[in-house]
């Protein structure tokens, strides 16, 4: 069945590669018209079924930045947010807690958490009544991650308290507010620098479905929430790791 989102407008941070790639170009197939941000590779304009997908420099940890670019987004779309992607992120690096600088520390949880926050805060004063907010968790946040990522579990962990909370308060005007929260997603950067081969295989050998997740799968459950479909869905947390963990 093919998702309409003809008329709508979107920001998804982290827009121009990996799952945020796909979830762009997911958005703007079902008719949305997206503004992908980016930060650490150059953006490169990209369509999807004829729609223009439009980029914005975004360093989503910095306060000031993201206000701005809120409002940038806003009138590239025509004055109006109707969905936010918060999937701007990353491990890092792999460091256990007893080496870790406290520069590591902050670094985490900003790009993953303290992002989602301004991000979420700001986009608001753009979003009309019934929008959709979906913030990017990760298995790591229920199962404390893989070794030597101890804070980036943490702030995704955050990042589902404040999905529920948030749920909570943006209720009265029907703005639902999401998360997924992806296991072993293949050929993006975070697996492709952090994770070796042999422990791909292992996580895929030990995965029910007996594969691993591609960009498109994360971006098909986003497409549900912010859907019609997904509009008395909220404060929930989507599990997409084919049943290498259960809730």
């Amino acid at each position: 069945m093919q998702i309409d989102l003809t008329g709508k407008t979107a920001v998804v941070t982290g827009g121009n590669i990996g799952i945020g790639k796909a979830f762009s170009m997911a958005l703007a197939r079902c008719g949305a018209h997206v503004v992908a941000t980016y930060f650490t590779s150059e953006f490169e304009p990209f369509a999807e079924d004829g729609q223009q997908i439009d980029g914005i420099y975004l360093d989503a940890t910095d306060s000031a930045q993201v206000n701005a670019a809120m409002q940038d987004a806003a009138e590239k779309l025509g004055g109006k947010i109707d969905i936010l992607i918060n999937n701007a992120g990353g491990l890092l690096g792999r460091v256990l807690t007893s080496e870790m600088s406290d520069e590591h520390f902050h670094n985490v949880m900003d790009v993953n958490f303290s992002s989602t926050f301004y991000c979420t805060r700001d986009v608001l004063a753009y979003m009309p009544d019934g929008g959709r907010i979906v913030n990017l968790a990760s298995l790591a946040a229920h199962d404390g991650g893989g070794n030597g990522s101890v804070i980036y579990a943490a702030s995704k962990a955050a990042a589902i308290g404040f999905t529920r909370g948030m749920a909570k308060e943006l209720g009265k005007r029907r703005i639902t507010v999401n998360a997924l929260a992806p296991g072993f997603i293949a050929n993006t950067t975070f697996h492709n620098t952090f994770t070796p081969d042999a422990v791909q295989t292992a996580i895929v050998g030990k995965t029910p479905i007996g594969r691993a997740g591609t960009p498109d799968d994360v971006a098909n459950a986003a497409l549900y929430l912010v859907s019609e479909m997904g509009s008395f869905i909220t404060g929930e947390v989507m599990e997409i790791n084919g049943g290498l963990y259960f809730v």
